[in-house]
């Protein structure tokens, strides 16, 4: 749990592609272990605002918290970045010429020099990693810069897509390992040398591989070359491989695209079971009779702005929903 019993916390959220709000100041929160889903009609704004939480898009307004930490923002005095950089190491550079100048020991100017140096590797390396110190440093002087999608990976988000997107001349098992490098340690040292501790992590990365095979439904496949499976048991590996980097939130899109029911029923069970395990799931849904049969909390989104939010009955019988999807008119006067 955090702190504040939300994985996920949207605020003022807006995007603008030229002219066009494509998302209009959203406020949206994801309770932890909740299953939520984002609905609307077409071109409401959904998966650009997925997009913005997946770190793909920089939000041209607002901010997004994603387990206490802020990630996602509109980047403010960004130019202000590469200066910071110069500044600690010009002010030792700065007094190793004084020292120059002044007659010091020769000795002395060479460790000033030295110190310049690390100085300014140090100042770089931290900056190129970008990490939450590094972060906290620069949102004292008004800096941010938005979370990339790996480091929203690594901060503990995973995602599946619209269109399947597994790599299909790989098998399943290589498909679930290559989710999981965002928490390996071996370098590339060790694997060259095949090091004790690469093997090591060999030996339990196929191992949680396979028990994560066996959890989407997979058991005994892992052989199997991804392009080889069946429709729905590609949809099944995307979620077995996004499960690898060990996600908090789980962002499923349009999750049942192209399921006939059967699997659609199917999905609804391996859904739960990925939510017991402690996962948050926030999904895409065009299928209605899917969203309301499984999810918690729904939010509907049209033209960029949020209608409504609430749990599947309330939701369903909102007013502003209806009329979203069936058109104004589609709701009677009262007593109708």
């Amino acid at each position: 749990m955090t702190e504040s019993g939300e994985v996920l916390r949207a605020e003022k959220v807006t995007k603008r592609f030229g002219g066009l709000v494509a998302v209009n100041t959203i406020d949206f929160t994801i309770p932890t272990r909740s299953i939520v889903s984002l609905i609307g009609p077409n071109r409401a704004g959904k998966t650009t605002f997925f997009n913005i939480i997946a770190g793909i898009y920089d939000p041209t307004a607002g901010r997004i918290d994603f387990r206490d930490r802020t990630m996602i923002a509109h980047a403010r005095r960004a130019w202000l970045e590469p200066v910071l950089w110069l500044v600690l190491p010009g002010i030792v550079a700065a007094l190793t010429i004084l020292l120059g100048i002044l007659g010091a020991p020769q000795g002395t100017v060479i460790l000033g020099i030295f110190a310049t140096v690390i100085v300014l590797l140090v100042t770089l390396v931290t900056g190129v990693a970008r990490g939450p110190a590094y972060q906290r440093f620069l949102a004292r002087f008004g800096v941010f810069r938005s979370a990339r999608p790996n480091d929203m990976v690594v901060a503990g988000l995973g995602r599946t897509f619209q269109n399947i997107r597994l790599f299909p001349n790989m098998t399943a098992l290589e498909n679930v390992l290559v989710g999981m490098h965002s928490r390996l340690h071996a370098s590339w040292v060790d694997a060259l040398f095949s090091t004790p501790r690469n093997r090591s992590e060999e030996r339990t990365s196929r191992v949680r591989a396979e028990e994560l095979l066996a959890l989407v439904g997979l058991a005994g496949q892992g052989d199997q070359l991804a392009k080889n499976l069946p429709y729905g048991d590609q949809r099944r590996l995307e979620i077995a491989r996004a499960l690898g980097s060990n996600p908090a939130l789980l962002l499923l899109d349009e999750p049942t695209a192209g399921m006939n029911p059967a699997e659609k029923v199917s999905l609804t069970g391996l859904i739960r079971n990925v939510r017991e395990s402690g996962v948050t799931i926030l999904l895409i849904e065009h299928d209605m009779k899917f969203v309301m049969g499984l999810c918690e909390v729904i939010t509907v989104l049209d033209f960029g702005q949020r209608i409504a939010a609430g749990p599947p009955e309330q939701v369903q019988r909102d007013p502003k929903v209806i009329e979203a999807y069936l058109g104004h008119g589609a709701v009677g006067e009262p007593g109708q």
